[in-house]
């Protein structure tokens, strides 16, 4: 396979957290009990919210339709169980604000029954390409490695864009994390199945399934699922952090450097994450929606680690009471991996598609250091698998100088938490990046809010000109009617008043009178009676 460099390259940067894999990795999965409510946010991908299509006291299968796809970039959503729909309402959900989102609050009825309507297709590869497309579509399917961006939109790539590779990302190199894991040892023949369901999509003819040297269980059982097939290969990757991020992931397989503000197909690579793959395969060779996810329960501070299959919408608290709760000393709790995970504020949210894990952490596990100035030691810069300069960006973030940050591209940072990690000062940098992120959105909202406002109100001074314009036109045309009129009328009043029956002249000599027209014909007029007074009409 010649498009996998000979030699696996390595990216700039790079870190090496502590595993903590061993507390899960021998965890078998195992099903969630049905909680006694489901919340679920309409809300769990990149792009537009989903629009609800349903009503409080509405009877729904498990897969039903509860939200469709608010734009393009959305992704439908699906009642993860059978029950009623009890609440459409805003409830917390897991964003760094605390902030609530529209949600449909489902009462399990406990029969856990399928919409009897779904089917799936026993042989995927008789379905047209953009069949595929439509049904991962409708299904809901996000990425979920965490970024949870809509899944068919990366099967749809541009027709200007070859694509010679799809590449399986099961790097997993989140400190925690077993839930991908634990998915290729259990079912790798469903992964490969979601794989020919993705190159089948692409009309791609080969595949790598990259996978971190510390899995080796994993990749024992991958390379036995692919035994035979030349299209498919398993490859072992030196552990770094952050190489499950797509660019790095791609330069380290194949060599090729994805641009700034570029994506993987600029480069004629589609990345997708390996429980996407079952996903896939559920949808189209079941017909089942994306309405669970695999949840590494870990830490510290959690009575009994586990890999969890959830319903999408059950609650952090349930799933950690199945766990046996928290420990007395555990501090902070997580949604996601150490580094790049949220920190919740209370634990009655929801689980979502991207939902990979639930940490709970002890003091001695989580970073509660006081943060201290910037020694411009240079550390985060040697750390940055983007090549940027964290400690510039932080600053101009921390001092509001937020105009300068796209100078010093913001963008391109991937949130991986290298630089915080190795920094000696203990400073939040990847907080500042998200505050940055966050405040230059606000403010391109703004100025666009601010150019259509000015739009509008040009169109308006533009109309109202146009507007005045026309009616001074209709005036002056009013004008030269009214004006053609009276001369008009002042013809036909002359034209009455010299009319040759009546109307008679007589010269200033007191001589015959004839018409207006100049006739000759009248008879001749009697002077002795006009002397006499007999009244002649007025010119």
């Amino acid at each position: 396979m010649g498009i996998v460099a000979s030699v696996l390259k390595k990216f700039h940067g790079g870190v090496h957290p502590t595993g903590h894999k061993e507390l899960t990795e021998r965890c078998a999965i195992e099903p969630m009990p049905m909680p006694e409510r489901l919340i679920v946010p309409l809300h769990q991908h990149l792009g537009a919210p989903s629009v609800p299509v349903v009503q409080v006291g509405d009877k729904v299968f498990k897969g039903d339709l509860l939200g469709a796809s608010g734009g393009f970039v959305s992704a439908a959503i699906h009642a993860p169980t059978s029950g009623t729909i009890q609440a459409i309402q805003e409830h917390p959900v897991g964003h760094p604000s605390g902030l609530t989102m529209l949600c449909v609050v489902i009462a399990p009825d406990g029969a856990d029954q399928w919409n009897p309507g779904l089917k799936g297709t026993a042989d995927p590869t008789t379905l047209d390409p953009s069949a595929i497309r439509d049904r991962i579509k409708g299904a809901g399917i996000v990425g979920l490695g965490g970024a949870t961006f809509p899944s068919f939109i990366k099967l749809s790539p541009p027709r200007d864009k070859v694509v010679d590779l799809l590449l399986i990302n099961a790097v997993e190199c989140e400190p925690y994390l077993t839930c991908d894991a634990r998915l290729m040892e259990e079912r790798p023949q469903d992964v490969v199945a979601g794989i020919r369901i993705m190159l089948h999509a692409l009309q791609t003819k080969q595949c790598v399934i990259g996978i971190e040297a510390n899995k080796p269980k994993a990749i024992a059982a991958m390379e036995k699922a692919v035994a035979g097939q030349s299209d498919i290969r398993v490859v072992s990757l030196p552990v770094m952090y952050p190489q499950g991020s797509e660019k790095q992931l791609i330069e380290v397989v194949t060599g090729r450097q994805v641009p700034s503000k570029g994506l993987p197909v600029d480069v004629g690579v589609i990345v997708h994450n390996v429980a996407t793959a079952v996903a896939i395969r559920d949808t189209i060779e079941l017909g089942h929606p994306l309405v669970s996810r695999i949840v590494t329960v870990t830490g510290g501070g959690i009575t009994r680690p586990a890999n969890v299959e959830v319903l999408i919408g059950t609650l952090v608290d349930d799933v950690i009471r199945h766990c046996g709760g928290l420990k007395s000393h555990t501090k902070k709790v997580i949604m996601g991996g150490p580094m790049m995970g949220l920190a919740l504020h209370q634990t009655d949210i929801p689980v979502v598609k991207g939902t990979s894990g639930i940490l709970a952490l002890t003091a001695e596990e989580s970073s509660g250091k006081t943060e201290h100035p910037c020694i411009r030691c240079g550390s985060c810069v040697n750390a940055c698998p983007i090549q940027l300069v964290p400690c510039t960006m932080a600053w101009f973030a921390k001092t509001d100088q937020i105009d300068q940050l796209p100078k010093v591209d913001l963008f391109d940072c991937i949130e991986c938490g290298s630089c915080a990690y190795v920094c000696p000062a203990n400073i939040p940098l990847v907080h500042y990046f998200r505050y940055g992120k966050l405040t230059l959105q606000a403010k391109d909202r703004e100025d666009k809010k601010k150019a259509l406002t000015k739009q509008r109100s040009q169109a308006r001074e533009e109309r109202l000109a146009r507007e005045k314009e026309e009616k001074e036109r209709k005036k002056e045309e009013m004008k030269a009617k009214m004006a053609a009129k009276k001369s008009d009328v002042g013809s036909s009043s002359e034209v009455k008043t010299g009319s040759p029956t009546v109307s008679k002249k007589v010269t200033a000599k007191g001589g015959t009178a004839t018409d207006s027209k100049g006739g000759g014909d009248d008879p001749p007029v009697d002077h002795a009676k006009t002397a006499k007074g007999t009244s002649l009409p007025e010119e």
